[in-house]
This record gives structure tokens, C-alpha cells and sequence, in this order.
């Protein structure tokens, strides 16, 4: 279930970590600087999120930095009040991660940074070495789960469950993270995703905006749309959405698998192949990333 966003209040943080009061009194301060790491800002929940806690913590009178590797959302930050800095956190490689350390070091030092918080498992192993050697405060955001088949990638993953505060996005997650990381209560919050209801609301979304994707993406009039919303990843289903449409033995309809590959060309390429070996080409159509998501939903008579 969708909650709906307010605007962050000054003590909406405090709730993160009610046993660490050093942390509670640095959360609750309106001064606070607050360094957020994630790969990049290019689309998707996880970059969503990144723009909106931004967005709270100027409008609480603190200050916000985003150290990411850059993306099409840079401009977001940037609009909201907040400063980003451009490093190679997407980076797996262990000496670029221990490089991105160092340089996250500078920048806490530098900027005054008190809480550094990382969203994603490759900077945050470096976020997590800056946080150490400047001794700030660490705060990890889990936003799903992660495949654990070998110890190696166990020990990889467990940098997210080794905050100070750990911020699980749902009761499910919070569950994986208590089996998985073994995470005490006291350092595990639930903060749920939220939506901004005035962006989907039908009184702001124009016919004009809505015909004008149903132009560009050269939908027909009269037929049913189907959607699939969400980047391009074998976790979110497009697969089996395909074979579902295949099952249906429908024709007359447009199908629209809506987001961008984010550097998954090889998937892309697979799901480009199996909609053509399903004889689906002229009913199910990838779409590349879309900036009037409350449009596209308007367009859709079904969303998957």
C-alpha cells in the first residue's frame, strides 16, 4: 500500500534510532548535514527516494549532499536545494571502492558532514570506510533483497545491515533483514515508501500530456493498453509477463513494457528475442525510460 508523503518534520529522523542519542540529537537537528551515496541517479525507487529525503532535509534547514556517479535526476537534487558531487560509486571494483573511500573521507571532512547514508551495497562499502575513519555516523537504507548463494556474496550484502541505524522500506524487508543480518530491533526501523499524491492526482494531469505520449509511442485509438512499469531487471517479471500476454491468445491490444535497461543491454536483447519468438511483435513494445509516469498510467487501461 502507497502512503501518502507529507513533508519531512525535524524530528521524523529521530525516529530512526530511538537507543542511540548521539544519533537521535544529530537526526532531530535542523542544522545537520547529511551525505547520501547511491551508483547513480538515472531512474527508479531508489533514486525517487534519494530526491525526496533531499528535499526534507532542506525544508527542515539542514543541508544536503548526494555523492552519486551522475544520471538524468542530477537536476532533481540540484532543483530541491541539494548539492551533488560527482565520484564513481557505481563501481564494483575493490580498488575503486577503496579510491571512493578516500574520497568520501575528503568530502566529510571537508563539507562537515555528519551522517552519511548509503542506499546500495557497492558504496556503501565505501561510505561505511569513510564513516570509520572520520567517525560519523552510518545509515544504511535497505530497499530489497539481495541473493545470498555463496559466503562471498553474503559478506558483500552484509555492509547494508552494519549501519548505526539500519531503515528497512517495508515489514517484509525488515523480516529478511532480521533473518538474514541478524539486525537488533533497536537499530532496525521501518519507514515505508510514500507517494506524491498531488503529481498522480487526475485533476493535474492534462488530456495533452496523455495524448501526447500515446503520439510519441504510437498507440492506435480504440485499443486496450496493457503496462508494465519498472527498469528493466529479470527480478521485475517482464519475462513472464510475455509468456502470460503469449498465453492469453489475444491480438488487439498493445502491451508496453515501460523503463529503461540502466546498462542491462544483454537482457534487453533477450526480452527483444522472446517477444519476437512468441510472435508478439506487433502487440508487445519496450519502451524506453519515461519522465510523465502519471500520463502513462492515465494511458494504460490495465498496469501491471
Amino acid at each position: 500500500m502507497l502512503a501518502s508523503k507529507t513533508p519531512m518534520e525535524k524530528n521524523d529522523y529521530t525516529t530512526l534510532s530511538n537507543s542511540n542519542m548521539k544519533l537521535d540529537k544529530l537526526l532531530a537537528s535542523t542544522t545537520a548535514t547529511i551525505l547520501q551515496v547511491l551508483p547513480s541517479l538515472e531512474t527508479g525507487g531508489v533514486e525517487r527516494g534519494t530526491v525526496d529525503i533531499t528535499e526534507a532535509i532542506v525544508n527542515s534547514g539542514g543541508r544536503a549532499i548526494v555523492v552519486s556517479s551522475g544520471g538524468r535526476m542530477v537536476s532533481d537534487i540540484e532543483r530541491v536545494g541539494g548539492e551533488h558531487i560527482m565520484l564513481p560509486v557505481n563501481s564494483k571494483n575493490p580498488i575503486r571502492m577503496f579510491i571512493n573511500s578516500r574520497a568520501i573521507s575528503s568530502l566529510v571532512l571537508e563539507k562537515g558532514v555528519d551522517i552519511i547514508h548509503a542506499r546500495s551495497r557497492a558504496p556503501a562499502w565505501s561510505a561505511f570506510l569513510a564513516a570509520r575513519q572520520t567517525n560519523r555516523k552510518f545509515v544504511t537504507t535497505f530497499h530489497g533483497t539481495y541473493n545470498e548463494n555463496n559466503s562471498l556474496k553474503s559478506y558483500y550484502n552484509s555492509v547494508m545491515a552494519r549501519g548505526d541505524t539500519v531503515i528497512a522500506i517495508s515489514e517484509f524487508i525488515a523480516g529478511h533483514i532480521r533473518r538474514n543480518h541478524g539486525v537488533p530491533k533497536n537499530i532496525l526501523r521501518v519507514i515505508h515508501r510514500g507517494v506524491d499524491l498531488g503529481r498522480f492526482s487526475l485533476t493535474n494531469i492534462s488530456e495533452n500530456r496523455v495524448e501526447a505520449l500515446a503520439r510519441k509511442w504510437r498507440l492506435p485509438d480504440g485499443v486496450p493498453v496493457i503496462m508494465l512499469p519498472g527498469r528493466l531487471t529479470r527480478w521485475k517479471g517482464q519475462e513472464i509477463f510475455i509468456q502470460a500476454i503469449k498465453k492469453t491468445g489475444l491480438s488487439n491490444l498493445k502491451c508496453l513494457i515501460v523503463g529503461s535497461d540502466q546498462g542491462r543491454h544483454r537482457y534487453k536483447a533477450s526480452l527483444e528475442k522472446l517477444i519476437e519468438q512468441t510472435g508478439l511483435s506487433n502487440v508487445i513494445h519496450l519502451i524506453d525510460h519515461c519522465d510523465d509516469m502519471p500520463a502513462a498510467y492515465m494511458l494504460a487501461d490495465i498496469v501491471v
